[in-house]
C-alpha cells in the first residue's frame, strides 16, 4: 500500500528566513500568467486572487466569490474554495524563490460561503524539510478578522522550473521572453533548487 504524504512538518523541518530580493513587505505577488484561473487578471471567470507579502513567510490574500464560482444555489462551490486555498498556498513559493507543485492539500469547510462574499486569506509556511514545503491558510469571511469559513494545510514539493516550461505552450514562452515584467517576476525562482 502506498504511503500517504502528511501535511504536518516533520521534527527536522524549519521555518525559513525570507530574503525578499526585489520584493518588499506590502508588495503584491505577481501573477505567473495573466490567463491563470486562480490569479490571472485576464481570465474572464477566474478567481482573480491577489496576494500581498505580510512579512516573514506569510501572505495575505483576498478572493471575491462571484456567480461563476457557485455550487449549491447562492453558495460557493467547495472545489472552487479548495482551488482558492491551493492558489494562495502556492503563492508562498515566491517567498522561497522556488517553483513547487502541490503534493497534498487538506481542506476543512467550516461555514457556507455565499456568492458576493469576500474571503480574506492568511497563509504561512510552517516548515521546510529538503524539497518539501509545509504551509497552512485560513479564509476569513467578509473581513480580515471575520469568522473562519475555510482552513487548509498543504505539502508542496520544490521542482525545477523546467517542470513547467517543458509543458508550456510556445506562445507563453515567447510572451515571457518579450515581457520585461514577467521576466523580472519569474527571475526570483532559482533554476535548480
Amino acid at each position: 500500500m502506498a504511503r500517504v504524504a502528511s501535511t504536518e512538518p516533520p521534527a527536522d523541518a524549519s521555518v525559513p528566513e525570507i530574503d525578499l530580493g526585489h520584493f518588499s513587505i506590502g508588495d503584491r505577488i505577481p501573477s505567473h500568467m495573466s490567463d491563470c484561473f486562480g490569479c490571472g487578471k485576464d481570465h474572464p471567470t477566474g478567481l482573480h486572487i491577489q496576494s500581498i507579502i505580510a512579512g516573514g513567510p506569510k501572505l495575505e490574500s483576498n478572493f471575491v466569490v462571484g456567480e461563476f464560482h457557485q455550487g449549491a444555489p447562492g453558495l460557493a462551490h467547495g472545489g472552487i474554495l479548495t482551488l482558492a486555498c491551493d492558489e494562495v498556498l502556492g503563492h508562498l513559493m515566491y517567498l522561497l524563490k522556488s517553483p513547487a507543485v502541490t503534493g497534498r492539500l487538506e481542506t476543512d469547510f467550516l461555514l457556507p460561503v455565499p456568492i458576493g462574499s469576500v474571503l480574506y486569506f492568511k497563509a504561512e509556511i510552517v516548515g521546510v524539510s529538503g524539497r518539501k514545503v509545509y504551509s497552512k491558510c485560513e479564509g476569513h469571511l467578509n473581513s480580515p478578522d471575520g469568522p473562519i469559513a475555510i482552513r487548509a494545510r498543504s505539502l508542496y514539493v520544490k521542482v525545477d522550473l523546467s517542470h513547467f516550461t517543458t509543458s508550456a505552450p510556445a506562445e507563453y514562452l515567447e510572451k515571457v521572453k518579450s515581457d520585461e515584467r514577467l521576466k523580472r517576476d519569474l527571475s526570483v525562482f532559482e533554476v535548480n533548487p
